[in-house]
């Protein structure tokens, strides 16, 4: 079957003669960015569910598992991005890949929420409003953390 259209349909005119249209889609660049984000979450996701099938949490019991992986997480990326913004000049998909896919898969704030809800519901609202603020806490005392172990570690290697 022959096609009405033109043999330049899908081109651009131009002053010289039609060119081949540019083609949409997503930018290669942010199709790199999402690629690592994904893996690396995958990654950071498989991480945080080996620990939580090592360390389950009871029904009824706390969940020390996700305290423990958040505020590791929240240490592990106060270190990371003092490190890439004071340190190392690497990869332009090395942020993306580890602070965004890696950490953003290992922490699980989401569980968090599900967490002092699951307290609150069973009764338990001093362990649920003592989990909320111990982990809000203790996750930004551990970035702080994190980012002065950095830069003491950084401050030796440049001695």
């Amino acid at each position: 079957m022959e096609s009405s259209q033109p043999a330049t349909a899908g081109a651009v005119e131009s002053g010289t003669g039609a060119r081949p249209a540019r083609r949409r889609g997503p930018d290669r660049e942010l199709a790199s960015v999402i690629g690592v984000v994904a893996v690396g979450g995958v990654l950071g996701a498989c991480a945080r569910y080996a620990i939580a099938l090592g360390w389950p949490t009871a029904a009824d019991g706390f969940p020390w598992a996700t305290l423990v992986i958040n505020v590791a997480g929240c240490a592990v990326i106060g270190a990371f991005l003092t490190v890439l913004t004071e340190a190392w000049r690497a990869h332009r998909l090395v942020r993306p890949f580890f602070g965004t896919g890696v950490l953003g898969g290992f922490t699980t704030f989401s569980t968090y929420a599900v967490d002092v809800q699951r307290l609150m519901l069973a009764g338990r609202a001093p362990a649920a409003l003592g989990y909320l603020a111990a982990t809000l806490l203790a996750a930004l005392v551990a970035v702080w953390a994190g980012a002065a172990a950095a830069r003491r570690v950084i401050g030796r290697r440049t001695r």
